[in-house]
């Protein structure tokens, strides 16, 4: 008989697959759906049918001894308020059996991802002994336990290694991301802090409350959001391209053989790429502090006073980093310093592969270097390092190192509204869900802060990395 599942794949195809099965198969195939072993055993596969049961009796003891404490409290995340109660018996005050919503929350989802996970394999489960029985009714050659084992060493070898690692992005990776999901749903906030409070589900209110317009207090978290968005966005822009086209330009000029001991001035840039940032980064802001050296040059220099009777400013000092406008522009022109040797030495490595046929036949046309430059060293820069650039933005975007460490303690907003959303005119989205989460322990409107920094980088992305690989540009650099 011929194997009918074989051509089928993806998710269409595995419920397909398993459809087929129930429909098709024996009495063993659909004893299966009860005893997972079923199947094998009918098979004289003891080895396997032993694993398969042991499965199921995991998956039964987990679900009765573990996820029935905490799933059928999954919808109301607790009702039983944590209190010290005076125990008669040990004369003593003891704390009641209270419910934790945030271990009901986590453990529930826990227990959903488990059993997602055994209800795949009992469908694959259900495939595979059909499969089975389709080979013995071919006279075909079943293969044994041992067989199996020696295919995941060899040409399954690829399932063995992929394995841990799929099981640490599902508990390291995914359950953490749709539990930020769901906190945001609730109002896990200081007011509602487990173990001592519970919290509750409040559907789509905290969306409603991030998305609201407005610039009254009590729209404090939309209006803050709009402003936070913008710079994150602009932040990204400046930040990525500017670091970008000056380790372009770094590097051209390093490379020029009009410049002298280029050697000296390339070992000068990468020794700012060994000082940890963090310590440049502490350095700049106390350098351009209120009080800090900068502003005692500017100040002796008369630069400040200068800048007091135009208006420009109206302090005794410039507030490089704590005012809105210096600190944006500061913020960007120290990541430039930071940022471009970085940037240069990977352009270096990417022009000495630039083609050199390209290149003469430019001078032989009498293109000047500003043509050669716009027409064959920028596209192929952005062709080679184009999905490196994509990369750069978002990772821009959740640049956390540069606004906090030039900031933090610092910057102190004066705009009310801003300042009940808890958050600073200097602030990305990601700062924004740090001190929400640190400093406020607003734990609900953070999670809905990192839903949308997720979906802003994905739409990024995706555009981006659709829009560099429509057509066929590599031919044009072979």
């Amino acid at each position: 008989m011929e194997d009918i599942l074989s051509a089928k794949s993806g998710i269409g195809g595995f419920f397909s697959n398993f459809g087929t099965a129930l429909a098709r198969g024996d009495w063993s195939v659909k004893l299966s759906l009860l005893w997972w072993g079923a199947g094998y055993a009918r098979r004289r596969q003891f080895a396997k049918a032993l694993l398969m049961t042991l499965v199921e009796a995991g998956v039964a003891a987990f679900t009765l001894l573990f996820a029935m404490q905490y799933v059928p409290k999954f919808g109301t995340l607790g009702t039983v308020q944590a209190e010290q109660v005076f125990n008669i018996a040990t004369m003593k005050t003891e704390w009641n059996d209270y419910d934790n919503s945030f271990l009901i929350l986590l453990f529930s989802l826990f227990s959903f991802v488990v059993w997602f996970a055994a209800a795949a394999v009992w469908m694959r489960n259900v495939v595979n002994v059909y499969r089975l029985q389709l080979q013995a009714e071919a006279g075909r050659h079943v293969n044994t336990f041992a067989e199996d084992l020696r295919s995941y060493l060899d040409e399954k070898f690829h399932i063995t290694l992929l394995a841990l690692p799929a099981l640490g992005v599902a508990v390291f990776t995914v359950i953490p991301i749709l539990l930020l999901i769901l906190v945001a749903f609730t109002n896990y906030d200081q007011q509602h802090m487990p173990p001592t409070n519970l919290f509750s589900w409040v559907g789509i209110n905290n969306f409603v409350t991030l998305f609201s317009g407005g610039s009254s207090v009590t729209l404090g978290f939309g209006y803050a959001f709009v402003r936070v968005l913008g710079w994150t966005l602009v932040w990204s822009l400046f930040a990525t391209f500017t670091t970008y086209i000056g380790g372009i330009l770094m590097s051209l000029l390093l490379n020029n053989k009009m410049v002298r001991w280029p050697k000296l001035w390339r070992t000068m840039f990468m020794v700012t790429i060994a000082v940890p940032q963090f310590v440049s980064l502490l350095l700049m802001r106390n350098f351009f502090s209120n009080g800090g050296i900068a502003n005692t040059i500017c100040a002796n220099i008369g630069l400040t006073g200068f800048l007091r009777d135009i208006g420009a400013i109206s302090t005794a000092y410039i507030p490089f980093l704590s005012a809105p406008g210096w600190a944006h522009v500061m913020i960007i022109l120290i990541n430039i310093w930071i940022g471009v040797p970085y940037q240069m030495l990977i352009a270096t490595g990417v022009l000495m592969n630039l083609p050199g046929d390209q290149l003469e036949s430019a001078r032989i046309d009498g293109a000047n270097p500003y043509q050669t430059f716009r027409h064959i060293t920028m596209p192929y820069m952005l062709f080679v390092t184009g999905p490196a650039l994509v990369t750069d933005f978002v990772k821009n975007m959740n640049n956390f190192n540069v606004i906090y460490l030039l900031t933090q303690d610092v910057y102190t907003t004066t705009n009310q509204v801003m300042a009940n959303a808890q958050a600073r005119e200097v602030d990305l989205l990601v700062t924004w869900l740090f001190t929400l989460t640190q400093d406020y322990y607003n734990y609900k409107m953070a999670s809905v802060i990192g839903i949308m920094v997720f979906v802003v980088c994905a739409v990024i992305t995706l555009v981006a990395f659709n829009f560099m690989i429509r057509g066929d540009k590599e031919e044009g650099y072979q």
